[in-house]
């Protein structure tokens, strides 16, 4: 692939406008009695118009048989290789909530669930408790004191958390306590480095601590901790990609990992329809938005397959404010699949759109699955995505003699 200096070289501003909207985890599976998808399932016909009239293919997040997280799902389409760069989600959660990070401060995010008298994880989310309930927990946690360090613990939204640990000789090279999946117990946090000893003993001691001060709060009575990260120090999109970028994000692990690459984080309501309306309200201000969808991940992690289809028809019916604002290039895709029927992410290539007033419409009829396979574009990694949107927004240059 190209990197990100090559692109530097022939990227230009121009006034074109560029909208990327992820919907979270938008891929999904066939449903057994039907044998649709989620979004073939889905009455789509905004983003099927969107389809008819542009160029379409299925995007590989990290590679072909490997499940992403949101980041490095999130850093291919934003231009950046995921084995290149990486960040923990500790960071991208403090930042999302505009914690005052200071210099080695080692934050990881965190999760109240459920544990039975067995030590056995039975709901690694607790029942997304609300949030009102996940800040007065972290209140209590926030009484844990530790020798030798400073502990803040914040909420983020439901059952996710953030802890930040602050003090010296802090390393961030740690294994995560979260096994992610129930069934199984905590883990203990082990050192990935030499240095990291500290940092790990400090973390067990904190989740003993907070073991202890929840015991009595079912289902709220454990905590699980990954993504350990100190600050990463990435180029910009503003300096790679000759862009004012900014993002639409609702939740705030997404405006986290859209700061780390440099973009303006808007103000917006947590609604699909208040953030279409963000949209709108900036529109003339930037030249690319990141709008993101995070509702169809949610459905999908909980195994509600009819949720799922619900929210895509939610976004579908949005579509036209973001169609009317008429942008030089509209990208829809996701960040990775997470079919219902697997209540998780998963491997699986996502749908991918484009559609430009100077891309070859390829003859797909709909958004789906099964329709974008045979796209013009076929199957390419994420991280093209973003030398497409800028060439068919004419903010690229000739490469080479």
């Amino acid at each position: 692939m190209i990197g990100l200096e090559q692109i530097g070289e022939i990227a230009r501003s121009t006034p074109s406008k560029i909208v990327l909207l992820v919907i979270d985890g938008l891929g999904g599976l066939p449903h057994p009695e039907t044998g649709r998808t989620e979004l073939e399932s889905a009455k789509t016909p905004n983003l099927d118009r969107l389809a008819r009239e542009g160029i379409c293919g299925m995007i590989d997040p990290v590679g072909p048989g490997i499940t992403p997280g949101s980041a490095p799902g999130h850093l291919a389409l934003f231009g950046y290789d995921p084995l290149k760069f990486t960040v923990g989600r500790g960071i991208l959660e403090a930042l999302g909530i505009e914690f005052d990070l200071k210099p080695g401060d080692v934050a990881a995010r965190g999760n109240f669930c459920t544990m039975d008298a067995k030590g056995i994880i039975t709901d690694r989310r607790a029942g997304r408790i609300p949030t009102e309930k996940c800040t007065q927990l972290c209140q209590l946690l926030e009484a844990v004191s530790i020798a030798g360090v400073e502990i803040f613990v914040s909420p983020v939204k439901e059952h996710r958390f953030v802890v930040v640990f602050r003090g010296k000789g802090l390393s961030s090279q740690l294994s995560d306590s979260d096994p992610q999946r129930e069934g199984l117990s905590p883990k203990a946090v082990s050192p990935l480095s030499a240095e990291a000893t500290k940092a790990a003993n400090i973390a067990n001691k904190f989740i003993e601590r907070a073991s202890a001060t929840l015991a009595d709060r079912y289902p709220t009575n454990m905590v699980l901790l990954r993504g350990f990260a100190r600050y990463p120090d990435f180029p910009k999109m503003s300096e790679v990609f000759s862009l004012k970028p900014a993002a639409i994000a609702s939740y705030p692990m997404y405006r986290g990992l859209a700061k780390v690459v440099g973009m303006e984080i808007l103000a917006t309501g947590a609604t699909i329809e208040e953030e279409f309306s963000a949209l709108a309200e900036h529109y003339n201000n930037y030249d690319f938005f990141f709008l993101h969808v995070k509702e169809t991940d949610i459905a999908g992690e909980d195994g509600d397959f009819d949720r799922k289809i619900r929210i895509i028809e939610e976004v579908d019916r949005a579509l036209p404010r973001l169609i009317d604002l008429d942008p030089a290039v509209i990208i829809v895709t996701a960040d990775h699949s997470t079919p219902a029927v697997l209540k998780g992410h998963s491997w699986h290539p996502v749908p991918f759109l484009l559609r430009s007033k100077w891309c070859r419409p390829d003859g797909v009829e709909e958004f789906s699955e099964r329709a974008c396979v045979s796209g013009a574009l076929g199957s390419f990694p994420a991280t093209d995505v973003m030398p497409l949107a800028l060439a068919n927004a004419l903010k690229l240059g000739k490469f080479g003699a």
